[in-house]
C-alpha cells in the first residue's frame, strides 16, 4: 500500500475534539491490532522523543460501524517504510521525513479511501489539558522560586528567571489535572552555577512555589498553541499572557484556552540521593475552576 507523502493536519492544537478525514493508509501491527493513518486528526499522539502527554482516546467512526483508538503513536515514513512509536529513529521534524498520527485499532480497521469521522474523549482531553497548562505553569514558577540559588549567570526562562526546569529535567509525565516532573542535580548544573543547599530547605521553597501560582490563578491569562502550520511536525509554540509577562515555550501538547479555568494549582516537592547528586521530584495537581 502507498504511504502518505504529507504530514498528518493536525487539528488539536486549536482545540479540536472531533475531525473528519479520509484513510490513507493501514498497516497491519501485532496482536490483531492496526495503525491507521488520516489525512486530517483531532487525535493527539504520545510522542516519541520526549513522550509528556499521553495519547488520546476516542473513535473512529465510517459508514460501516466504530473503531475504538486504543492508542494513538507518532509514526515517521522514510525511504518507503513507517516507522511507529519506539520505532521511530529520529525526532519529530526531521528533514527527509514525513510525519503522521498514526491511530492504532483493533481489527478489522477500516478500509484505505474509508471517510472516517474522529472524535476524541472530551473529558479525558479536558483534564491532561488542565494538567499540561499547570506542568507548565509550575515549572515557571520553580524556576521563580530558586531564582537566589544560582551563584553565576545561567540561561532564563521565558519570563527572565534562571532556566531550573529546563536546565535540570529529567522526564515530565502529564496526568489527568495534573504532572510529575523529575530534575536531576549533579555535577554538570552545579557547574552551571546551582547551589544544591537551597533545597535543604523544601518546604519554603514548595510554599514559594505555591504562592506565585496562587496569584497567577487568581489573575488568569490567555493561553493559546501558536504554530507555523497545520502539519504534524511543524513548530508548535505554548503561549501563555501572565500579569509577568508573555511566556512562548516550544510544546507539542494540548492546553486550557486560560488559565482561569483552573480554580488553584499546587505542588509537592521531594529530593533523594541518586548516584553522582541528587534527584527533586514535583508533583502538580490542578483543580479546574
Amino acid at each position: 500500500m502507498t504511504l502518505p507523502a504529507t504530514d498528518t493536519v493536525v487539528t488539536y492544537p486549536d482545540g479540536a475534539t472531533a475531525s473528519t478525514g479520509t484513510v490513507l493508509h493501514v498497516e497491519p501491527l501485532a496482536e490483531g491490532r492496526s495503525a491507521v493513518l488520516l489525512d486530517r486528526t483531532a487525535c493527539h499522539p504520545v510522542d516519541t522523543a520526549w513522550p509528556d502527554q499521553p495519547a488520546d482516546h476516542g473513535t473512529l467512526t465510517t459508514d460501516q460501524g466504530a473503531h475504538p483508538i486504543v492508542d494513538a503513536l507518532t509514526g515517521g515514513i522514510h525511504d518507503g517504510v513507517l516507522h511507529l512509536g519506539a520505532d521511530l529513529p529520529v525526532r519529530t521534524g526531521t528533514e527527509g521525513w514525513t510525519f503522521v498520527v498514526a491511530h492504532v485499532v483493533e481489527d478489522p480497521p477500516p478500509a484505505v479511501g474509508a471517510a472516517v469521522r474522529v472524535d476524541v474523549d472530551p473529558t479525558r482531553r479536558a483534564a491532561l489539558s488542565a494538567g499540561h497548562t499547570a506542568c507548565h505553569l509550575a515549572a515557571l514558577a520553580l524556576d521563580a522560586a530558586l531564582a537566589e540559588a544560582w551563584s553565576k549567570p545561567a540561561p532564563t526562562d521565558a519570563l527572565g528567571h534562571p532556566a531550573f526546569d529546563a536546565l535540570a529535567i529529567e522526564s515530565s509525565r502529564i496526568h489527568p489535572h495534573g504532572s510529575t516532573d523529575t530534575y536531576r542535580i549533579g555535577r554538570s548544573l552545579r557547574r552551571k552555577g546551582f547551589t544544591p543547599t537551597a533545597l535543604d530547605d523544601l518546604a519554603a521553597v514548595a510554599e514559594r512555589v505555591d504562592a506565585q501560582l496562587a496569584q497567577w490563578v487568581a489573575a488568569g491569562g490567555a493561553v493559546r498553541v501558536d504554530r507555523a502550520d497545520d502539519a504534524f511536525s511543524a513548530r508548535r509554540t505554548w503561549v501563555c499572557e501572565l500579569p509577568a509577562g508573555r511566556t512562548d515555550i516550544p510544546c507539542g501538547g494540548t492546553h486550557l484556552r486560560d488559565v482561569a479555568e483552573l480554580s488553584g494549582v499546587t505542588v509537592t516537592l521531594a529530593v533523594h540521593e541518586v548516584d553522582g547528586g541528587l534527584e527533586l521530584t514535583m508533583e502538580t495537581v490542578a483543580t479546574a475552576a
